[in-house]
């Protein structure tokens, strides 16, 4: 026992600046102390509401605290773990509209994780407002540094002070009991009191400091994990290098050099010196490993660029947003740049702009006749311009929706061209008349306009244009069709021709048929239906949409009856090689989860290459009937799911407690579509033990994903959502894993996990 308990926390106070990797360099570093004796700066909501409030980082490094001079006592905090991004100068529309008050070196703004609204800044000086930025950018960092070991102090710590209500540093036992709810734990009282009176080593009748870190640690106990190790410690005490080895080989199925892998995951984890010098794992390194990216259920090997971005754009899932203008609902929502960045920064590599004539001769971006508020096109076209490459340097596509007059096109083309520059791309890679389409690799730090064009790109190469003008307004095809007044042909062609000259490698067309696209189609035309119409050609002719998305682009969008803004599952549309499948970035949930988890891989970059089976236009692969293909090997994916730690409360209600299951759903081809479920533990969302065994065959695991869902169960009404982590089958490690849950709006919640065994084997 003594073994387990070997954690020792990281100094001596919870109060005082405990993570080191977080408070390094504090002392010498001017920003983060001028941070400390705080700043009086304004609070900007919009041009009319600007309030001065006081700031101060708070002395743990990690929560920023604030208030207002008349509000009393009361006052605000959040931690600086919630920050994503620091943005300087005015680059937030609320901080555009104020730009002619406040100069751009006094102002940034923080960006929040998840769907949080962004706090906009004005300081009084310029060099205040340096000091908060370069501050806040060097905790961010700090805090992406942290270890394991120190990630698990601060949460401790945090709860620690949520529970301390008379802030004296200690906590009697009523107040721990208090915190047991908090945590999610329904505790028989007298074992809580034993577990109290074992780490009350001071015999105070309370407990502080190290000794509510031993109390944790017994709380937490992991019987689980502990079960694992002894059975492949030879001594019960540590592993040994070849035990370690041995685990490595046997249960998590790692090839390579495994004695070298074990070698640095004892030099990684391992926190005891002691045990690294006699190249061994304590339980705690056991422990770390586990939680570790290593430990995860996500192959670490697959997180960087590990596919080949050389081949056509049509051989590649594209990251794309539908409405991406919009921040809530397509009737009533508002709009906002913040969507373009939000987008972009998500990975996002398709983005919709839907332009309509605005006032002073400046076009606007809103969802045609509705409530939608409105914002210019130009700060959309500026939005792109500084956010397109800053996750990914791989092309973006600008999915145009162009309900505008002549003359305001022409304005369209002039903010393009001058706001893009060199970045727009406005004519083929190597001046030739191409044969087929650039690939990512290719095309790398370029702005693609999708859009209609008139005539082909063959013209652009001393062809002759083409006579019929085809000037189809929308893509989405609920919207209505232009005024035939408006087709003045000469004219319209000739003043028309600067946007449609911007259209390269996308040219919108409509779809007639799979037959007539193979014989008269381009491999630059990019067809797009709404979700029932995709669905359609996919029953009626499922291994004719692979085929023709094996040579050209193909967009996927939403109903326009989903005005909620809801997401349709983009599975289905995957099985077909759609490759932009448009959805509602800002709306949560399974579309979302599932996006999410397909874009995880190759470093989030927003390009995922296609199995070969659906790039090879000889193959003839049919979604419904996988088991004719070449190649088909069918699997099936076991899971153990063991144990779950720290799951978060949902209900706020006072004493609820979670009662959790664990469903595990498989999206793939029709034959694979799947889920299970645990059954529910009652009461306990703290560590919640299933030891409950689910199996599925997998006939395509090329194309599968799998979604774990973590629910409080209620009899009498729907489900509560928990979390849930969304990975491609293909990108899964084996053995024993941990799997980090997400909250629903896709952000991390640590520490909460589940604690899994996998096994992949052929289906027999």
């Amino acid at each position: 026992a003594e073994l387990i308990f070997s954690y020792t926390p990281s100094t001596d106070s919870l109060s005082e600046c405990k993570y080191p990797s977080v408070c390094a360099g504090l002392q010498g570093d001017d920003n983060l102390q001028s941070m400390l004796v705080g700043t009086v700066m304004r609070k900007i909501k919009s041009r009319t509401w600007k309030k001065q409030r006081y700031f101060k980082l708070q002395d743990d490094c990690m929560t920023i605290w604030y208030k207002s001079k008349k509000a009393g006592n009361a006052h605000s905090t959040f931690s600086v773990g919630d920050v994503e991004a620091v943005r300087e100068g005015h680059q937030s529309e609320v901080l555009l509209s104020i730009a002619d008050e406040f100069p751009a070196d006094r102002c940034f703004t923080l960006v929040f994780r998840g769907r949080r609204g962004n706090l906009d800044l004005v300081a009084e000086s310029a060099e205040e407002a340096q000091s908060w930025i370069r501050g806040m950018r060097k905790l961010i960092e700090n805090l992406e540094n942290m270890g394991e070991r120190e990630r698990l102090d601060q949460w401790i710590s945090d709860w620690f002070k949520k529970a301390d209500k008379n802030n004296d540093g200690r906590m009697n036992f009523k107040e721990v009991r208090d915190l047991l709810k908090m945590m999610n734990v329904d505790m028989n009282e007298h074992h809580a009191h034993r577990l109290f009176t074992m780490a009350d080593k001071s015999q105070s009748g309370t407990l502080e400091d190290d000794e509510f870190v031993l109390f944790y640690k017994m709380l937490t106990q992991r019987e689980d994990v502990l079960r694992v190790f002894q059975e492949y410690s030879a001594d019960g005490q540590k592993l040994s290098l070849r035990d370690l080895e041995d685990f490595l080989r046997e249960e998590q199925l790692e090839g390579g050099d495994i004695q070298q892998q074990a070698k640095q995951l004892i030099e990684r984890h391992e926190p005891s010196d002691a045990a690294k010098q006699l190249n061994a794992m304590t339980f705690d390194g056991f422990l770390m490993y586990l939680g570790s990216a290593e430990g995860s259920i996500f192959n670490p090997q697959q997180r960087g660029i590990f596919q080949d971005m050389s081949q056509p754009l049509c051989h590649y899932f594209i990251s794309s947003s539908h409405n991406t203008y919009l921040m809530e609902d397509q009737l009533r929502g508002h709009s906002s740049v913040e969507g373009y960045i939000r987008a972009l920064n998500r990975g996002c590599r398709c983005v919709e702009v839907d332009c309509w004539d605005g006032a002073n001769g400046e076009p606007i971006v809103y969802h045609g006749h509705t409530f939608t508020s409105k914002i210019l096109f130009k700060d959309v076209v500026n939005a792109v311009s500084n956010y397109a490459f800053k996750v990914s340097e791989y092309p973006v596509i600008l999915s145009i929706e162009n309900h505008c007059s002549v003359e305001q096109q022409r304005v369209m083309a002039h903010h393009l061209n001058h706001i893009l520059g060199d970045k727009l791309l406005k004519s083929t890679l190597d001046g030739k008349a191409p044969i087929g389409l650039p690939s990512p690799e290719d095309l790398k730090g370029k702005i693609l306009l999708k859009a209609k064009k008139i005539g082909g790109l063959e013209e652009s190469f001393g062809g002759m244009v083409e006579d019929t003008l085809t000037v189809e307004v929308s893509d989405e095809e609920e919207v209505a069709e232009i005024d035939e007044d408006n087709l003045h042909r000469e004219s319209l062609r000739r003043r028309v021709k600067e946007l449609s000259d911007c259209v390269v490698y996308c040219k919108s067309v409509h779809f007639n048929s799979f037959k007539h696209s193979r014989i008269h189609s381009k491999f630059y035309e990019v067809a797009s239906f709404t979700e029932s119409k995709a669905r359609k050609h996919m029953r009626e002719a499922g291994a004719e949409f692979v085929h023709h998305n094996a040579r050209q682009l193909t967009r996927v969008y939403p109903s326009g009856f989903r005005t909620d803004s809801s997401n349709f599952n983009p599975q289905e549309m995957w099985n077909a090689g759609c490759q932009i499948v448009a959805l509602n970035f800002q709306t949560a949930g399974e579309g979302m989860d599932l996006n999410d988890g397909l874009f995880s891989v190759n470093s989030c970059c927003g390009y995922v290459l296609k199995p070969s089976f659906m790039r090879d236009p000889e193959k003839r692969f049919d979604p419904d009937t996988p088991q004719k293909r070449d190649g088909y090997r069918p699997l099936v994916l076991t899971i153990q799911v063991w144990t779950g730690q720290q799951l978060p409360k949902v209900n706020i209600k006072e004493g609820s407690i979670v009662d959790p299951l664990v469903r595990v759903e498989i999206h793939g081809v029709p034959m694979d579509q799947a889920k299970q479920e645990t059954r529910y533990i009652e009461n306990n969302g703290f560590n919640p033990v299933w030891y409950d065994t689910l199996r599925f065959s997998v006939h395509t695991p090329e194309l599968a994903m799998v979604r774990f869902v973590v629910e409080d169960y209620d009899k009498t009404s729907k489900n509560d959502f928990v979390g849930q982590y969304t990975l491609p089958m293909s990108c899964m490690q084996q053995g024993y894993r941990h799997i980090h849950l997400l909250s629903k709006d896709g952000t991390s919640i640590p520490p909460s996990s589940l604690f899994v065994h996998i096994r992949i084997s052929p289906l027999e």
